[in-house]
């Protein structure tokens, strides 16, 4: 699907969507749980939808209601179940330890680019405690179950594979220790996993970190996760950096439904607005950010090691200051739905901007001074699509992007909320 997208300029109120971050992990903590748990939300998107779908699988109960999903825990998991984990990666690196602590047997299956993105430390790990795999890209088989003990991963790969073991080594019967060796990648990741298994009742014991130090995690086994019966998913400011983004490009934009004490990493898009020039501003209710002077920060490269999502968007606004803005840090971006260095440069390049890759190939220069507008390929992935939407509220001529369905996959709503901020959308 191609949208046209005609210049102008957006403003006003809107509500995040729900955080995709999560909701997947209370899912999988609520389907765990000693009873129903009952998740308030103000939406679900097809990611969330994957992991609810594969938990189905596992045994367990999950209904949409209005405004919410109940979920009822897992009795008894079915013989050899399919697991398709569609296009999340969420989905795939966090059920696979369950389903094999659950299960004797599981199948799994993907599609998109899930089948190449990597997951080789988290199936070796699972290999040393008793988990066989008939391939090591998907689609394939787990055999066995697992087996508490020590287990070691690298943490500049995928904070997603200690999130996995997080949720599942508390099943186990028997004690575990967790290291993950330095440098951890995206490590505000892990405080939402913590915070989701602190609300059902499991603290792991943490030890260590640091920049040159593991960090470790203690995990008595079997313990049980006790529901708090009902629990609110927060609002997503992955989600809403898009349109906090276009309130420093045209606004005043405001947002409700955001915690700026969430332990998200992806908060910090204020402080880089902020950096870029932009006036933030927050209230109890919503968070506001509207246009200033924008400049490049070319001078204070921009790392988004710790919020690899936010560089199309980031991108885009750079695109608009004056002077140069450098991205660095961003070599786990090629291993996203997109490589999504080579596809924001091309949304910058496609739209009339200047832009390269570092000398390292790890992120971006940008040269700011505008953009004009033109055709951009979406790469059918939802953040580059949501990107080049923001970029063309400002851009002098229109601007068509391909595969514009791919925001079902975090934000479904997201042209509906574009729209009602007084962007014009046509459905080509």
């Amino acid at each position: 699907m191609r949208a046209l997208i005609r210049p102008r300029p957006l403003a006003g109120t809107v509500t995040a969507p729900a955080s995709k971050s999560e909701a997947h992990r209370l899912l999988i903590c609520a389907a765990l749980s000693d009873r129903p748990t009952r998740l308030t939300l103000n939406g679900t998107s097809e990611d969330i939808d994957a992991t609810a779908d594969c938990l189905r699988s596992l045994g367990a109960e999950v209904l949409h209601e209005e405004g919410s999903l109940v979920v009822t825990p897992i009795r008894r998991v079915p013989d050899g179940p399919l697991l398709d984990c569609r296009e999340s990666g969420s989905t795939l690196r966090f059920l696979l330890p369950v389903a094999a602590a659950l299960a004797e047997e599981a199948r799994f299956t993907g599609s998109g680019r899930l089948p190449e993105r990597p997951i080789g430390a988290l199936q070796a790990a699972m290999a040393r405690h008793g988990v066989s795999f008939s391939a090591d890209r998907l689609p394939f088989r787990t055999s066995g179950r697992l087996q508490a003990g020590a287990f070691d991963l690298p943490g500049d790969v995928s904070s997603q594979y200690v999130t996995g073991l997080l949720l599942t080594l508390p099943l186990l019967s028997g004690d575990s220790l967790l290291t993950v060796h330095p440098p951890l990648r995206s490590a505000a990741y892990l405080d939402i996993t913590l915070a989701a298994l602190r609300r059902f009742g499991v603290r792991p014991r943490e030890e260590g970190g640091g920049a040159d130090l593991p960090r470790r995690f203690q995990l008595s086994g079997p313990q049980a996760f006790h529901t708090p019966g009902v629990l609110e998913v927060g609002g997503d400011w992955s989600g809403a950096a898009f349109f906090l983004a276009a309130g420093a490009l045209t606004g005043p934009v405001s947002v409700r439904g955001l915690d700026p004490a969430s332990p998200q990493g992806d908060r910090r898009i204020l402080d880089f607005l902020k950096a870029f020039g932009a006036e933030v501003s927050l209230r109890k209710d919503a968070v506001t950010v509207a246009p200033g002077s924008l400049r490049g920060l070319e001078g204070c490269p921009l790392d988004v090691d710790a919020t690899p999502d936010l560089l199309p968007v980031l991108a885009a606004t750079a695109a608009w200051a004056d002077g140069r803005t450098a991205f660095v840090n961003g070599g786990r971006l090629r291993l996203k739905e997109s490589d999504r260095i080579a596809s924001t440069l091309s949304l910058i390049r496609s739209l009339g901007g200047r832009a390269e890759e570092t000398p390292e190939g790890d992120g971006l220069i940008v040269q700011g001074g505008g953009l004009v507008g033109g055709t951009a390929e979406g790469f059918h992935d939802h953040r580059i699509v949501m990107a080049a939407a923001v970029a063309a509220s400002r851009c002098p001529q229109g601007v068509t992007v391909t595969d514009a369905e791919a925001c079902s996959k975090s934000y479904p709503a997201f042209f509906e909320d574009y729209a009602r901020l007084g962007g014009d959308v046509h459905v080509l």
